[in-house]
C-alpha cells in the first residue's frame, strides 16, 4: 500500500536528517524565530458561516502549494512557491498549505520558506509527521501549523505530537478519514480537525461520503474539508455543512493561473 510505503520511508528519512541537523540545533534556531502567524485563528475568523444570517458563500480557503503527487506525478513544471504564494494571497486565500515531502510529492522545506517570505499568510507544513523532530523542523522553517494524520499514528503518538506542537507554539491540523479516527482526535483534545475526502490507501476521492463525519465534530472545533474540492458549488455545500475551512490543492495547482482559479472558486 502506498501509505505504508510513504510512512516507512519517512521514518528512515527523519533519522538521516536528524544526523545532519540535531534537534539541539533546531531548538537553538527557534530562539530567534518570529512568532507564529496563527493558522487556526485565521481560519476561525475567516470561515465561520452563519446559516441563519444567510452567510454561506464559502469556507476559508487553505490554498495548497505542491509540485506533484503519487497519483498524478508532476502536476506543475513551472513551479515557483514564492510566486504562487503571492498569487494566492492576492486572490483571497486565508492560509497556505505547503507539501514538504520530497520522494512522493516533489517538495521540500525550502518551498515552505520561500512561500513564507513571499506573503503574510499563515502556513501549514503538510507532510507525514511521525516524530517530534519534524515539528521542530517545521517551526524552524517558519511553519505556523503541522499536519498530524490519525491514520499513520497510534493514539498515544498522536497525543504526544499534538502536545509537543502546542508546546512550541504551532497549531496542529489532525486529519481523519472515518468515525473511529474522529473519536481519537476529539479524545486527544484536537482543536483543528481536517476530514480528508481522499482514501490514503487507494487515493480515491469521495466528498459525499465524508460529509457524515462533519456532524460528529463539536462547534468548539475548527473543521476543515480536504481533497477533491473543485467547484464553488461544492464550497457552498461545505459552508452549509458547517465547515470552517477547505483545503484545495490539485484544482488550483493544475490550473494555468492558480490565482485566477482561486478567485473563480471564491466567486
Amino acid at each position: 500500500m502506498i501509505l505504508d510505503e510513504i510512512v516507512a520511508h519517512k521514518r528512515i528519512e527523519v533519522e538521516c536528517r536528524r544526523e545532519e541537523s540535531p534537534a539541539s540545533e533546531l531548538r537553538d534556531r527557534l530562539r530567534d524565530a518570529p512568532p507564529p502567524r496563527g493558522f487556526r485563528a485565521r481560519l476561525a475568523r475567516r470561515g465561520s458561516p452563519d446559516p441563519a444570517a444567510g452567510d454561506l458563500s464559502s469556507p476559508a480557503i487553505i490554498a495548497e502549494i505542491k509540485k506533484g503527487s503519487p497519483s498524478r506525478g508532476v502536476i506543475r513544471f513551472d513551479f515557483d512557491p514564492a510566486a504562487i504564494a503571492r498569487a494566492y494571497e492576492d486572490n483571497g486565500a486565508a492560509a497556505l498549505s505547503v507539501l514538504t515531502d520530497r520522494r512522493f510529492f516533489y517538495g521540500c522545506l525550502r518551498d515552505l520558506q520561500r512561500a513564507r517570505a513571499a506573503c503574510s499568510l499563515p502556513i501549514l507544513r503538510k507532510d507525514f509527521v511521525v516524530e517530534e523532530y519534524q515539528i521542530l523542523e517545521a517551526r524552524a522553517a517558519g511553519a505556523d501549523a503541522v499536519l498530524l494524520i490519525a491514520a499513520v499514528l497510534r493514539r498515544r503518538e498522536l497525543e504526544r505530537l499534538l502536545a509537543f506542537a502546542r508546546e512550541i507554539g504551532l497549531d496542529a491540523l489532525v486529519e481523519v478519514h472515518d468515525a473511529r479516527e474522529m473519536e481519537i482526535a476529539l479524545n486527544a483534545c484536537a482543536e483543528l480537525i481536517g476530514v480528508n475526502n481522499r482514501d490514503l490507501q487507494s487515493f480515491r476521492v469521495d466528498i459525499a461520503g465524508s460529509q457524515a463525519l462533519y456532524s460528529l465534530c463539536p462547534d468548539s472545533v475548527t473543521l476543515v474539508a480536504e481533497s477533491g474540492i473543485k467547484t464553488a458549488a461544492e464550497l457552498r455545500a461545505l459552508a452549509r455543512a458547517g465547515v470552517h475551512g477547505a483545503l484545495v490543492g490539485e484544482t488550483l495547482m493544475s490550473a494555468p493561473d492558480p490565482g485566477a482559479k482561486l478567485r473563480e472558486l471564491l466567486s
